[in-house]
């Protein structure tokens, strides 16, 4: 049974072989940027309102770290196993546009905490509901547009995460300025909210306009397979497949997730960095690095995505793969430098390849995935890939770079080095373990009737 997933996702028809109109497919991408921009923002806004939601709820460092980091992406990812299963099997357009009412609602619902707890499970709400997304997009967009086409439209769709984490840098620098001097908010019905209990809801309830737009989007008809019914995978064959294809996915989850921490420290640490170091004030740094990410990283996924599509087109079965090497070999100086300089003029310069480079392996990973799993398993595949995302980049990665620097520099002005340690050492192991897969990659693209 070694072949059994991918023979029963064999047969297909000729409409299950006609990909939809551009303007249907573009349209849909459209739409999952746009809730990618809202996922995105809806979870990082609390690192941006770490200290007033300290003063009011009278909590430590240690907690504001606990909710940020690990609590979240532990619950995020979780979650996205079995949804992952749901959007293989039953309407991916439904469950996301569900999910993007839960984590909308559950986002303006931590305005109205009270409590540490009621953060808490808040919280948790929106790590459920944004898990819905990223899986399932992915899936769907494989559906909507053929292999030498994939590698650019996964790109569009991953720029939202860097429009999100761009608007939240510029908004959220405003928001600490405005909450530094504001009043507190009497509203109906809720009573009185804080500033950063506003910021909040004000961030939050749009999502929900967004779900409805999500119903627009036409669910589109998944390639190589029948019918559900007559394609269902059980979970047995789904580990089986997997398991079968180890050395591929296992080098391919660790190799482009150690390619991701340069993105992360980006968005945790290289604030610190401009604040310790450089010396610039948060409004400041929210903007500069803000307008940055919004122009650099969408042009470095979209632009890796491109190159992976015209290398496939030429007849390389491992595009993606390769891509991903050029982007490491291209971040290795680049990371060197970026953070090891103390002049504002400069470091913010030395942003912009940064930015760029960090990002062009970040679309490439779910659209190489796209080219070695079934349409049955896209979903949980997917749903994996960021389970052993979230676990390195949001567990290991920042904490790495906080303990690194306690314990070996123990300077809080050597905070740069550190951030340098961390994205050199993770681009050349994340670029060598890719390189290393090359050929079983190719061959499994190879094996695998999509």
């Amino acid at each position: 049974m070694q072949e059994t997933v991918a023979e029963s996702t064999a047969g297909t028809t000729d409409d299950q072989n006609a990909w939809p109109r551009p303007a249907v497919a573009w349209f849909a991408v459209g739409v999952l940027v746009l809730a990618f921009v809202f996922n995105i923002a809806d979870r990082i806004i609390i690192s941006l309102l770490v200290d007033p939601i300290k003063a009011d709820l009278q909590v430590s460092d240690t907690a504001m770290g606990f909710l940020m980091g690990f609590a979240f992406a532990i619950f995020y990812a979780l979650m996205g196993l079995p949804i992952g299963r749901l959007a293989d099997k039953y309407s991916r357009r439904m469950i996301i546009a569900v999910g993007i009412f839960l984590w909308s609602i559950m986002t303006a619902l931590c305005g109205l905490a009270r409590s540490f707890a009621q953060l808490f499970l808040a919280r948790v709400g929106v790590a459920v509901g944004e898990a819905t997304l990223s899986p399932a997009a992915y899936s769907m967009i494989a559906d909507l547009f053929p292999k030498d086409k994939l590698g650019r439209a996964i790109g569009v769709y991953q720029s939202g995460a860097f429009f999100g984490v761009g608007l939240a840098f510029i908004f959220g620098g405003l928001a600490i300025q405005f909450a530094k001097g504001a009043d507190d908010i009497v509203m109906p019905l809720v009573g009185t909210l804080k500033p950063w209990q506003l910021a909040f809801i004000v961030v939050g309830l749009p999502g929900v306009l967004v779900a409805g737009l999500m119903l627009l989007v036409k669910e589109p008809i998944r390639k190589g397979i029948s019918s559900a019914e007559d394609d269902d995978i059980s979970l047995g064959q789904t580990f089986q497949f997997a398991f079968q294809r180890w050395r591929v996915f296992i080098a391919h989850y660790t190799g482009f997730a150690l390619l991701a921490l340069p993105m992360t420290t980006l968005a945790t640490w290289v604030p610190t960095y401009f604040g310790r170091v450089i010396g610039m004030p948060p409004p400041e740094i929210g903007l500069q690095l803000g307008l940055i990410v919004l122009i650099a990283s969408p042009i470095g996924v979209i632009g890796g995505g491109a190159l992976s599509d015209m290398l496939f087109k030429r007849g390389y079965q491992d595009a993606p793969l390769r891509v991903a090497v050029l982007a490491a070999i291209f971040m290795v100086p680049v990371s060197f430098v970026a953070t090891s300089v103390s002049d504002a003029g400069t470091a913010l310069a030395w942003m912009i390849p940064f930015a760029f480079g960090a990002s062009i392996s970040m679309g490439l990973a779910p659209a190489a995935l796209q080219l070695v799993t079934p349409n049955r398993l896209r979903a949980q595949i997917g749903a994996a890939w960021m389970l052993f995302l979230n676990i390195i980049t949001a567990g290991l990665g920042p904490t790495a770079v906080g303990w690194i620097n306690d314990t070996f520099f123990q300077d809080p002005l050597r905070i740069g080095d550190t951030i340098t340690l961390v994205n050199v050492a993770s681009v050349i192991a994340g670029g060598l373990i890719l390189w290393a897969t090359l050929k079983p990659f190719r061959e499994t693209v190879e094996r695998q009737q999509i």
